[in-house]
């Protein structure tokens, strides 16, 4: 504990700091990211008295934040502890990315004593006006609560309601804590009773009502799908999806951001709807089914094609985290996860007759000279030949996100990507917190990060965390000399879309690793080559891997998505 003067504390008490850690320790949450600063400095001092609990350290607030993300989404659960102001506003586009997501992050705020706010003093890291509520307030819009810590008689019960609220919404929620309450006596037995995590029931009849309606309609449906996004694994609905799947028996689809949120072995799986970027098939499909199914939906536009949805039917029925909608009708508080379990229970267990066929997948790779230069298009059907069971993967906004659309997901896959807030550089900070995640749960797990070059200039320092801790990723810098998603939308030869070539093959070593891999390839045979090494295959090392690219090449979804976010930019009002 820190050196400084400590309240008295009875063995039948814990300090709040010991006990706010504790409850995330409770939660699995045994990494705790961010940066110190003064007015957190108290707080952090109770990390190690929690076995099991690591303070991570990371390079900066917004990779923190970044870090936290992509452990969340891992774990469900994430810890973000930052400092008053200059702290905690370096971390807000990382919250930010969080709440437009459905990322479970608690942002631990180190502030301000409340006498020094009652005195309104002419603080560091203020804004010198004395008004101490600012940065709180800003954080409001972009957190589903935001707590301040006020009184000490309540705080362990305010500490449990911010983590509840966390956990349960999926989006983050901002802790104020006093730099003179970490220490406070609190009675240790609040922590043998487990922080209720469980959702609020639906209203009944609201819910049957909704059950009725769709079962009539999946009665008189003859080609009906389901369409599932990233809310069913965000609100830990893939599960019912899977079941929804098997006892109808429909053809289930994905969207970009839905990616490993089904099965992609599954006989049921038809592939990624992405609007018109669709693969033919599929659109077919979709668009000319007369019932959709949609499963935690998060309608953006780079996850819809520019919102190029071509629904040929009415009979839509949206599953989200907070109510339902059948057509225009919306149920508030008719949440998915206890209503699929509803609707499951109803679905007769007799053999579904005229089941719609599945498109196939397709995964055939073309082959091609070893001297070929490397292209996204072979890339990306190869990357799948190489995954494993389990694997991580973290695409980057831009061409990764894109091209990972292609490539088939083995079983009990994770994929991290941020479409809809779509910050570059956001996949560095997260493939770090996916990595310590990963450790935690099963030290064989693989972390996979595809990033462009540019993208990975904002947030490379992240990687001196990784390494700092031993973890493992592999990490695949896809070089293609600049910002090719902004090239394809505008500016093809603009000066502002370059970025300085670094020597990406040196950076593990300029970071401090003694035990890495790093290489350059740039053709097809040197990528088997690489996929081909069960050695190279494994994760018991850091490993950099700089692919060459040609600089406008890019996956055909995104050419495609590029041009339609071209014309949407262009438009007038």
């Amino acid at each position: 504990m820190s050196q400084r003067k400590k309240q008295k504390v009875e063995s039948s008490e814990v300090t709040l700091g010991t006990y706010l850690f504790t409850r995330f320790k409770q939660l699995n949450v045994d990494s705790i990211f961010g940066v110190p600063g003064d007015f957190n400095l108290t707080l952090l001092d109770h990390v190690d008295e929690v076995p099991g609990l690591r303070w991570v350290g990371n390079s900066n607030e917004l990779n923190a934040g970044y870090s936290a993300d992509g452990y969340a989404r891992v774990k469900q659960l994430a810890a973000l502890v930052t400092t008053f102001g200059v702290g905690e506003l370096s971390a807000l586009a990382a919250v930010a990315g969080s709440y437009a997501e459905h990322v479970g992050v608690v942002h631990v705020v180190g502030v301000p004593s409340l006498s020094s706010q009652n005195k309104q003093l002419l603080l560091h890291h203020t804004l010198g006006n004395g008004d101490f509520t600012v940065f709180r307030q800003m954080s409001e819009k972009i957190s589903h609560n935001t707590i301040t810590l006020t009184d000490p008689a309540k705080a362990p019960q305010e500490i449990d309601r911010a983590i509840r609220s966390a956990y349960v919404n999926q989006r983050p929620v901002y802790l104020a804590i006093p730099a003179n309450f970490s220490e406070l006596a609190v009675p240790a037995s609040y922590l043998d009773t487990p922080i209720d995590l469980s959702l609020e029931a639906n209203p009944e009849d609201a819910e049957n009502e909704v059950t009725e309606t769709i079962l009539e309609m999946m009665e008189k449906a003859n080609k009906p799908v389901i369409l599932v996004d990233a809310c069913a694994s965000r609100h830990h609905c893939i599960q019912e999806s899977q079941e929804l799947a098997k006892k109808t028996q429909y053809p289930v689809f994905v969207t970009p951001m839905g990616k490993s949120s089904f099965d992609e072995h599954n006989p049921r799986f038809g592939g990624v709807y992405v609007g018109s970027l669709s693969d033919p098939d599929v659109a077919q499909v979709v668009e000319s089914a007369d019932l959709v199914l949609s499963v935690g939906a998060l309608l953006s536009d780079f996850n819809t094609g520019s919102f190029s949805y071509h629904y040929s039917t009415r009979n839509i029925v949206e599953f989200h985290s907070d109510h339902t909608k059948i057509k225009a009708a919306s149920y508030p508080h008719v949440r998915m996860k206890s209503l699929l379990k509803k609707l499951l229970a109803r679905i007769p267990q007799t053999p579904v007759k005229n089941a719609v066929p599945v498109p196939s997948v397709k995964t055939t790779l073309t082959p091609m000279p070893p001297d070929t230069k490397l292209s996204h298009h072979w890339l990306w059907t190869r990357v799948g030949q190489w995954l494993r069971p389990g694997d991580i993967i973290v695409t980057e906004t831009g061409t990764s996100s894109f091209g990972i659309i292609q490539t088939k997901f083995p079983k009990n896959t994770i994929g991290i990507s941020q479409i809809l807030w779509g910050a570059i550089g956001y996949s560095v900070g997260a493939t770090c917190g996916a990595s310590f995640a990963a450790e935690e749960i099963d030290p064989d797990r693989r972390v996979i990060l595809f990033v462009g070059d540019g993208s990975l200039q904002l947030t490379v320092t992240e990687i001196s965390t990784m390494i700092k801790w031993g973890l493992k990723p592999f990490i695949f810098v896809l070089n293609n000399d600049g910002y090719t998603i902004e090239r394809l939308i505008h500016g093809k030869t603009a000066k502002y879309n370059d970025v300085p070539m670094w020597k990406y093959t040196s950076l593990l070593d300029v970071f401090g690793a003694k035990d890495y891999d790093s290489r350059t390839v740039s053709s097809v045979g040197e990528v088997d080559d690489l996929f081909n090494d069960k050695q190279w295959s494994n994760p018991d090392k850091i490993k950099l891997t700089e692919m060459i690219l040609p600089q406008l090449d890019a996956p055909k979804a995104l050419v495609e998505q590029a041009k339609l976010s071209a014309k949407t930019n262009s438009q007038a009002e």
